[in-house]
């Protein structure tokens, strides 16, 4: 098998050129959200001018060029519920939860202005329940937590807002309705949550799932290529290798098996971030796949290609 793993901006822009466009099925896709690191300027892979950053800019133009998406739904590594999934009904402008803590006050005045589907919200709430799952939809008056000003809030966590911000500009009028990840972060569970809306994509809709392939925020050093331990090097190497199976069922039993990678516990003290890619594959795991980006512990992979 010959695996591709697109690090420079050149190398990308080409895997991204070879995305076909206005396909019957649009993609799905599992995506680097990177961190809130983006919004300064710092030298690091994750830094406003990192490349973590220059890939979002390129990849958000694509995703409009090629596919003029008629709505997004997109699932974070920030919001997993425990029983049900929650679909956002957030209606004429979608808040934003500020759910980082420790960062200077202009962090909390960043804006991404956009507004929700209710049509789409409730119709994703239907394919849930066709497929036997609980779902309900949420409203902006329910809560998602403490933000970081220890206000109670609700709306789009930064795990959406940052990078569409990159992705999109400050301001769409693409319909976005963002979906709950399962807090077992089991694969099948997740695998799942994605498979039940695979029909979206022959509707012109975008699947976006945002996560990191490492994130262990007490080690630093894991998203630095040249610094990081071996460990880290090798599940994102194990990682990458994975989504590139040709055949779907194999695939998917190899991605299932990262989990118990000696690397993965090392690079997700917390699955959180890891387990979206299951959403994206689930959505499309029954087409050829195909790495964007393989920047180190920020992996972009299109799922369900034909």
């Amino acid at each position: 098998m010959t695996v591709m793993a697109p690090k420079t901006r050149e190398e990308w822009q080409k895997a991204l050129d070879e995305l076909p466009p206005s396909p019957a099925k649009i993609p799905a896709f599992f995506f680097a959200h990177s961190s809130p690191m983006m919004e300064i300027d710092i030298p690091v892979p994750m830094g406003k001018n990192g490349a973590v950053s220059h890939f979002l800019d390129d990849f958000g133009k694509v995703l409009l060029e090629k596919y003029h998406p008629k709505a997004i739904v997109v699932f974070s590594a920030h919001w997993d519920v425990d029983g049900q999934v929650l679909v956002t009904d957030y209606g004429n402008e979608n808040p934003l939860y500020y759910d980082y803590y420790g960062f200077p006050s202009e962090f909390f005045q960043l804006k991404f202005k956009s507004h929700g589907d209710s049509n789409l919200a409730q119709r994703i709430v239907g394919l849930y329940k066709e497929a036997g799952l609980n779902a309900r939809t949420t409203t902006a008056s329910e809560p998602r937590g403490v933000d970081g000003l220890g206000k109670t809030s609700s709306g789009f966590d930064h795990g959406v807002f940052l990078p569409f911000r990159r992705m999109f500009g400050l301001e769409t009028d693409i319909p976005i309705v963002e979906v709950s990840i399962d807090s077992s972060f089991d694969p099948e569970k997740e695998w799942k949550i994605g498979q039940a809306l695979d029909e979206l994509r022959s509707e012109g809709i975008l699947l976006l799932c945002g996560g990191l392939t490492i994130h262990n925020l007490r080690d630093r050093s894991c998203m630095h290529e040249t610094k990081s331990a071996e460990i880290y090097r090798q599940f994102d190497n194990a990682v990458t290798q994975a989504v590139q199976v040709r055949d779907p069922q194999e695939r998917k039993n190899i991605m299932f098996d990262l989990v118990n990678h000696e690397g993965f516990r090392a690079s997700h003290p917390t699955a959180d971030h890891f387990v979206p890619i299951y959403v994206a594959g689930g959505a499309g795991g029954n087409g050829d796949t195909k790495v964007l980006a393989a920047i180190h512990g920020a992996l972009t992979v299109a799922f369900g290609l034909r």
